[in-house]
């Protein structure tokens, strides 16, 4: 007689980490007629789906705030770390600092052993130590699927966000990690195996990143979550009102997600990505379908997609004149 399966909290998600995110284009549809009430100090809202709101407070400071929460990807205690950096990032995209973060929690008490949920917490709780953050209570709910994220508060310049309505045409785009984690998560639901690069990749700070493209004076950038390379780069050429060319030979892929695309692990999530960009991407020739499900892969805690260069990280390609399209090649 055979052991059974190990419990895994991932079998009970309807989607792996980001790539549980309402689609984007029917996202887009169901807030277009939803503003708030304007306000001078509001600096960054809802118009660009940058990735933290903006308001300004005095000594020319501005307040961001974001809120993330993600399904199981992997254990309780990598997926607690997981869902913080991934938290944590909106604010690092925006240039700014966070500095103080709330715990966001659903359980479904009944069927899953909530002493798994302390694990989960003490992850989030490390990954904010090591941003230096606090974390001050929180909230948390019942639900069929367990969930955890956090809430974010952060602080920056008003005068240096980093936006996605501010690239310039004739500037280098950095990516600062790998792309590949939504296939290795969805490998990873499917069938158990682990990937200690995915989980190293998605529990690394955009911190040093973003400092550096600050210091550098760039002043667009967002991160790549669970609309893709792809997804998240269209909304910033659209807002900016420039167009870009990517070298796909250039974007750093983890080398497990290449070989479990080939094996046929993709995230229905990354599938709607790369629909709802297609009409919007020139495709050269050798790029493959496989190449474009990478560009449009759903990352849970991706890198910095910088509209200049940060050290370290390599320039895939670069924004150019023109309407807002992607050219590959």
């Amino acid at each position: 007689m055979t052991d059974p399966a190990p419990f895994r909290l991932t079998r009970l998600a309807a989607g792996g980490g980001c790539a549980c995110k309402i689609p984007a284009g029917q996202l887009e549809d169901l807030v277009a007629d939803l503003r708030g009430l304007d306000h001078p100090d509001l600096l960054v809202g809802l118009d660009h789906g940058d990735d933290a709101a903006a308001v300004r407070i005095e000594g020319g400071q501005a307040v961001l705030s974001t809120a993330d929460l993600l399904s199981p990807v992997v254990d309780p205690y990598d997926w607690g770390r997981i869902a913080a950096a991934n938290a944590l990032s909106d604010i690092y995209a925006m240039g700014g600092r966070p500095v103080l973060a709330i715990n966001l929690l659903a359980w479904p008490v009944d069927s899953v052993d909530p002493g798994l949920v302390p694990e989960v917490l003490r992850g989030g709780l490390d990954v904010a130590a090591m941003a230096g953050v606090p974390v001050a209570g929180g909230h948390s709910i019942t639900a069929p699927e367990p969930l955890y994220g956090m809430a974010v508060t952060g602080l920056a310049a008003a005068d240096r966000l980093l936006r996605n309505d501010a690239a310039e045409p004739g500037l280098p785009i950095s990516l600062t990690k790998p792309l590949g984690v939504g296939i290795l998560n969805n490998r990873h639901k499917q069938t158990g195996e682990t990937f200690p690069e995915a989980v190293e990749v998605m529990t690394t700070l955009n911190r040093a990143a973003a400092e550096a493209a600050v210091d550098r004076g760039v002043r667009a950038c967002t991160d790549v979550t669970g609309f893709g390379l792809l997804g998240h780069l269209w909304k910033l050429c659209r807002a900016s009102g420039v167009g870009a060319e990517i070298d796909q030979d250039a974007v750093p892929v983890l080398e497990a997600a290449r070989r479990s695309l080939a094996d046929g692990f993709v995230p229905g999530g990354s599938r709607r990505n790369l629909a709802w960009v297609r009409d919007h991407v020139d495709v050269g020739a050798g790029v493959t379908e496989e190449d474009l499900l990478l560009l449009a892969d759903a990352q849970t805690s991706g890198g910095l997609l910088v509209v200049g260069e940060v050290p370290g990280a390599p320039v895939i390609g670069r924004t150019v004149a023109g309407p807002a399209r992607i050219a590959i090649r």
